[in-house]
């Protein structure tokens, strides 16, 4: 595709309505080899990556764009895919969007979902700051039809003063879910943070909301912050009944100057029992550096899918 061609393509798919490619359901041809389903996020590499919007980059330290990534990726771990974090994107106008394709593409690289933020919290009582989350989340939906990535992440954020609340988070997620449907790509809700994302308070967004395109994106460690071992694993084993084409890998994580560690391998058994048939993105966190951490996470990943 030329740079015209994609231009045209980009306008024209951020313009259609979402009658235009709407599907019943998501349709991904998930590879079978274990490395095909291994990808590598931007995330635990924020130090490094250069962006206005990212304020996790450690000065003084040799840097990356998020052009160059995909080539690290490649170069460094020898697996197919990445999942880039919406700060590390210079901006989402197609030139930029066209350049990152691109690279993506160049490099012999897949994206599998890009985590995004929405700017307001999508279950506060403000309709106005509902509306302003909904319609930041279709941005991130039409940037990755632009960059070819099969889904988003969206974060639930807080609002002041406000219990997250399941009949107005599944409302705005409704109307993100239908647009994903329209344009084909998948809405994914992660155990993230312990307070607005617990696993059992997303799983009853996504059963209300009752779309094939809202899913959930379990994270092996996030819930884990709670310091309950059971309720970390009866959280991911929930996560994956809803999952489909994305899940967070991790070992550990550090909160507050404490180590919480959860069994890679263990994790890996949910995900089989449950059926998961999708990607496994490394997302490292915990002692150490990026690139020693995620070597370790791909390489406990390879042994548990080729067990």
């Amino acid at each position: 595709m030329n740079r015209r061609q994609f231009l045209g393509t980009a306008v024209a798919a951020g313009a259609a309505g979402p009658a235009l490619f709407a599907a019943s359901e998501p349709h991904i041809n998930f590879p079978t080899d274990p490395r095909g389903r291994l990808g590598v996020a931007s995330y635990p590499f924020r130090e490094f990556i250069d962006s206005p919007h990212n304020r996790d980059r450690k000065k003084g330290t040799p840097g990356m764009t998020l052009l160059q990534f995909p080539a690290m990726v490649r170069d460094k771990f020898k697996v197919p895919n990445i999942e880039p974090l919406d700060t590390h994107f210079v901006s989402l106008e197609p030139a930029y969007l066209h350049q990152l394709r691109e690279a993506v593409e160049k490099a012999g690289m897949h994206v599998i979902d890009i985590p995004c933020g929405v700017g307001a919290s999508l279950y506060d009582t403000d309709a106005g700051q509902r509306a302003k989350a909904v319609a930041n989340a279709k941005k991130w939906v039409d940037a990755a039809v632009a960059i070819a990535s099969p889904s988003i992440r969206v974060h639930i954020q807080g609002a002041k003063g406000v219990a997250p609340d399941v009949g107005r988070a599944a409302e705005s997620l409704r109307a993100i879910a239908d647009y994903g449907a329209g344009k084909n790509i998948v809405i994914n809700l992660e155990n993230d943070d312990i307070k607005t994302e617990d696993a059992f308070f997303l799983v009853k967004i996504i059963e209300a909301v009752n779309s094939p395109y809202l899913r959930g994106l379990p994270d092996f460690c996030n819930s884990m912050l709670k310091g309950d071992e059971k309720f970390n694993y009866d959280a991911v084993a929930a996560m994956f009944q809803h999952a489909y084409n994305i899940s967070h890998v991790k070992d550990s994580e550090l909160d507050e100057g404490k180590l919480f560690r959860v069994d890679v391998a263990k994790t890996f058994a949910i995900a089989k029992k449950a059926g998961y048939k999708g990607y496994f993105s490394m997302e490292w966190e915990g002692q150490g550096g990026p690139y020693e951490g995620t070597q370790q996470l791909l390489d406990a990943s390879m042994k548990a899918l080729s067990a």
